[in-house]
C-alpha cells in the first residue's frame, strides 16, 4: 500500500512539474545585433512597457528619474557586447561585455559601460572605478511616443568605420558612437588570403584604391591578379584602369578603360559601359 501510494506521489509530482503555467513576461527579453566594419555590437536586455505611465522627467512620480542611475532597461539591466577593441564616443573599450548604465537628464544623458557584469540590476552596488567608459550625450525628442523600451544599432558610415546605438522609450531617443578600426584585420586577412588565391590579390587592390593607400601597392596587387586571368573580365580590368590613374599613368590608364568598355560591351552590362565612359573623360 505504502508503495502505491509512493508511486502515485511520484506521478503526481512529476505531473506538476510538467504543467507549469505560461504567461508572457512583463518586461520581455529582447536583443539586437549588427557587424560595424568587422566587429560584431551585441545587445543584451529586457525591455519594459510604458503601461500608461510617466517614464523620464524631474517629478518623484516618474519612473526613471533625471539624475538617478538607471540600469536602462528592466530586470538584470542591459548588456552591450564587441567582438573587438572598439571606441566609445571616442573612449578606447577593450573587447568584450559590458553593462549599459545610464544617468537621464532633460536634455543630457550620462551614459556608463562597466565592467561588473555580477551588479545585474543591482546599481545600488555601482562602482565608478569599474567603468570602462563613461562619456555624456544629448537626447532628442521624438514625435511619436515608444510604447517599449527599443534599442537599435543603425547610422551604419559609408566606410563601416562607425555606427550608432540609439534607445529609444516614450518621446525620448538617444544616441551614442561606436567606432571600430578593421584595417589591421583586413591586412593580416590579405596576407593569408593572397598565398591561397590569386583572385585575393584583386580584392586587396580594390580595398587600397578605395581607402586612398599606397596606389604602387595596389598596382603590383592588381596586375598579378590579371596576370592570373586569361580574359579579364570588364570590372577586373575597370579596377586596373582606376588603379593606373591613381599613379598618374593617364594613357595606360586610358587603354585599360577602353578594354574594359568592350568587355563590357559584349557583357550588356550598360552601368559599367558608362562607369568606363566616365572614367576616360576624366583622364583626358
Amino acid at each position: 500500500m505504502k508503495k502505491m501510494f509512493l508511486f502515485a506521489a511520484i506521478v503526481g509530482y512529476s505531473f506538476v512539474a510538467q504543467a507549469q503555467v505560461q504567461a508572457p513576461a512583463p518586461s520581455p527579453a529582447g536583443s539586437v545585433s549588427s557587424v560595424v566594419g568587422l566587429t560584431d555590437v551585441k545587445i543584451d536586455y529586457s525591455r519594459p512597457k510604458m503601461k500608461g505611465r510617466k517614464i523620464f522627467g524631474a517629478e518623484p512620480t516618474v519612473l526613471v528619474p533625471y539624475g538617478k542611475i538607471w540600469r536602462t532597461g528592466a530586470n538584470n539591466g542591459t548588456r552591450i557586447t564587441f567582438s573587438d577593441d572598439v571606441k566609445v564616443e571616442g573612449v578606447a573599450v577593450p573587447k568584450g561585455t559590458y553593462l549599459l548604465l545610464s544617468w537621464p537628464g532633460a536634455t543630457e544623458w550620462t551614459i556608463a559601460l562597466n565592467k561588473d557584469l555580477a551588479l545585474g540590476g543591482g546599481v545600488d552596488q555601482y562602482d565608478a572605478s569599474k567603468d570602462a567608459a563613461k562619456f555624456k550625450v544629448k537626447s532628442e525628442k521624438l514625435t511619436e511616443k515608444v510604447e517599449t523600451l527599443t534599442f537599435n544599432i543603425s547610422d551604419i558610415a559609408d566606410d563601416s568605420k562607425s555606427g550608432k546605438v540609439q534607445l529609444a522609450w516614450e518621446n525620448t531617443s538617444v544616441k551614442f558612437t561606436i567606432g571600430t578600426d578593421y584595417d589591421a584585420k583586413v591586412m593580416e586577412s590579405i596576407a593569408k588570403a593572397t598565398t591561397v588565391d590569386p583572385y585575393n590579390y584583386f580584392v586587396a587592390a580594390t580595398y587600397y584604391i578605395d581607402n586612398n593607400k599606397d596606389p604602387k601597392q595596389a598596382l603590383e596587387w592588381v596586375n598579378k591578379a590579371v596576370a592570373a586571368n586569361p580574359n579579364p573580365p570588364y570590372w577586373m580590368l575597370y579596377q586596373k584602369a582606376r588603379i593606373q590613374k591613381a599613379n598618374g599613368d593617364k594613357s595606360g590608364a586610358i587603354a585599360t578603360a577602353n578594354a574594359s568598355l568592350e568587355a563590357a560591351k559584349k557583357g550588356n552590362n550598360v552601368d559599367y559601359q558608362r562607369m568606363n565612359e566616365d572614367l576616360i573623360k576624366s583622364l583626358k
